[in-house]
């Protein structure tokens, strides 16, 4: 049995000044189902193309031993829109299909020699091992296979002879993921799968991805994904790769100890640098309190006592200071708070009936019609539906910042909004810049601010807008809203782009906020936990409510 399926070491990676990957190294053995994850832009994808050779490393090794195949998802499909289904099927099959046609050359040649020609048994030999390679593979099933995939993710009798140009990006990224399984490679490398599934197709995923008897690597974000496959999680930050075992559970456990570690560690440096600087303290007046100079009738072996008394004290005092600087050398940095929004006016028990939007007789041309919807102070509402059923047009609407063509909107306070799509920030602009950007008072404070939420490290602070990415953006539009108190809170998709374990973060902070909020999100995760009011969308009214 082979000891790993795939070994990275020291590996690095740079696109032009910017360090992706710098001296990564891990393992993973056949059979285990690992969880990639990380902000988006933090380097995961790299990390797959990577492993299935389709872009090289800069510097280090990297050994992938797959005799049973390959199989890679992008997150796009690498085809022009005049290329057909069949097209992508074949794509992803080029192994099985490669090996047919080695199956067809091997029988023409058996077909035109004799019985009897010496060269017949190397090509019989030949064509053996192609054949048992195919049978391997279950080669003879593969296009029933693609056809049971289509159906699982929702693409039942998609016609092989269609255009990729006329199938929606959602449903490309499917046909290329069923196409993807049917190969049934040994290795298994995917990119975020479960973009484009809705609930049902991805539990379809879920249990076949949980028969692979293969090994499978997937970028994802969806934390029930990597909670019911996953028995591996790699966390891509900064450059690093970190390996945690146990699945989704064991990751947020070891993350959490992690914590308090560093926790700890901080506490025991900063209570022996406050002790040191005491003993400094203590034995500096203690010599001060010693005569320099003593009268000649205590001369004798009480001059020698007070002495040595001054010369032990200065001997503490300088083991004391070269503690203090060692200390103060070696810092060990403090924990960041975590993350915690803040509403702009403390809610009692009392308060909490009181409204703070109100909708009547909304109308948005044919996006949306709301005939009335009301939220109150405190109140936790989820929004759902299918995409394109007006989620989206409803925060604007009660933002403010698309006006009804007809009805009235009443809100009364402050309102914070998360927005699914970026700002459009000037490329040229710092992060810094984007974040004090509107805001006034000491722009210094403001900085203080940000890097005291610990989403970006002082040197972030100068990076340009241009050069970050979607993920990190989406840092800049978290961090303005978590830092200005608001009275409604307007989350539109907040989990996307950010790691799970800030998403975690996110979801905590939610619980202390004593305003209301108004999320949509397709995370199941965040979804199954949701305590509060549900309106249901579709085709721009709302189909279903139910209260807290």
């Amino acid at each position: 049995m082979r000891h790993a399926q795939l070994t990275l070491h020291d590996i690095t990676k740079r696109y032009h000044e910017r360090l992706v990957l710098d001296r990564v190294g891990f393992t993973v053995k056949p059979g285990e189902k690992v969880g990639v994850i990380g902000d988006n832009g933090s380097g995961k994808s790299t990390l797959l193309k990577l492993i299935a050779g389709r872009e090289r490393p800069d510097n280090g090794e990297l050994t992938v031993v797959a005799p049973g195949g390959i199989g890679y998802l992008a997150q796009t499909l690498e085809l022009p829109p005049a290329a057909t289904v069949q097209d992508a099927v074949d794509l992803a099959l080029a192994d099985l299909r490669e090996l047919e046609d080695g199956m067809r050359r091997a029988e023409a040649e058996l077909a035109a020699l004799p019985g009897t020609a010496p060269e017949t048994a190397a090509v019989l030999e030949r064509y053996a091992v192609l054949v048992d390679r195919y049978q391997a593979r279950d080669g003879y099933e593969a296009d029933a296979r693609v056809d049971i995939a289509l159906h699982g993710l929702g693409l039942p009798g998609l016609d092989r002879g269609r255009t990729l140009g006329t199938l929606s990006g959602g449903e490309r990224s499917r046909l290329a993921l069923a196409a993807t399984l049917a190969a049934s490679p040994e290795l298994l490398l995917l990119d975020e799968p479960t973009n484009d599934l809705d609930d049902r197709a991805v539990g379809w995923l879920e249990e076949r991805l949980r028969a692979h008897r293969g090994t499978v690597v997937a970028v994802t974000h969806d934390r029930v994904f990597l909670d019911r496959l996953t028995t591996t999680i790699l966390e891509v930050d900064a450059g690093t790769v970190s390996r945690y075992g146990n699945g989704y559970d064991g990751y947020l456990a070891a993350k959490a100890a992690e914590r308090q570690r560093r926790l700890r560690e901080y506490e025991e440096w900063r209570a022996e640098l406050e002790r040191n600087r005491k003993l400094v303290t203590t034995n500096a007046s203690r010599l001060d309190g010693i005569p320099q100079k003593l009268p000649l009738a205590v001369f004798g072996a009480g001059q020698f006592r007070a002495r040595g008394r001054g010369h032990g004290a200065m001997s503490r005092i300088r083991n004391a200071k070269e503690r203090v600087a060692r200390l103060t050398e070696h810092p060990v940095a403090p924990l960041r708070d975590p993350l915690s929004f803040a509403a702009r006016i403390a809610v009692t028990g009392e308060q909490k009936e009181g409204t703070v939007a109100e909708l009547t007789g909304i109308r948005v041309g044919d996006r949306l019609g709301v005939d009335a919807l009301r939220v109150r102070r405190a109140e936790r509402l989820l929004i759902t539906g299918p995409n394109g059923a007006g989620k989206t047009t409803l925060l604007r609407v009660l933002a403010g910042e698309l006006v009804p063509e007809g009805g009235a909107v009443r809100v009364a306070g402050r309102v914070g909004h998360l927005r699914q799509e970026e700002s459009p920030w000037p490329p040229g602009w710092t992060v810094a810049r984007a974040f004090v950007h509107d805001r006034s008072g000491d722009p210094d404070e403001h900085l203080h601010t940000l890097l005291a939420l610990g989403l970006f490290r002082p040197a972030d602070l100068r990076q340009r807008v241009g050069d970050l990415s979607y993920g990190q953006r989406r840092r800049i539009e978290l961090a303005r809203l978590v830092s200005d108190p608001v009275d409604l809170l307007l989350l539109d998709e907040p989990t996307n782009h950010l790691s799970p374990a800030l998403v975690e973060e996110l979801e905590e902070a939610l619980t202390g906020y004593q305003g209301a909020v108004v999320v949509v999100t397709h995370d199941r995760r965040m979804r199954s936990r949701f305590t509060g009011s549900h309106v249901e969308l579709r085709e721009g009214r709302v189909v279903a409510f139910e209260g807290a």
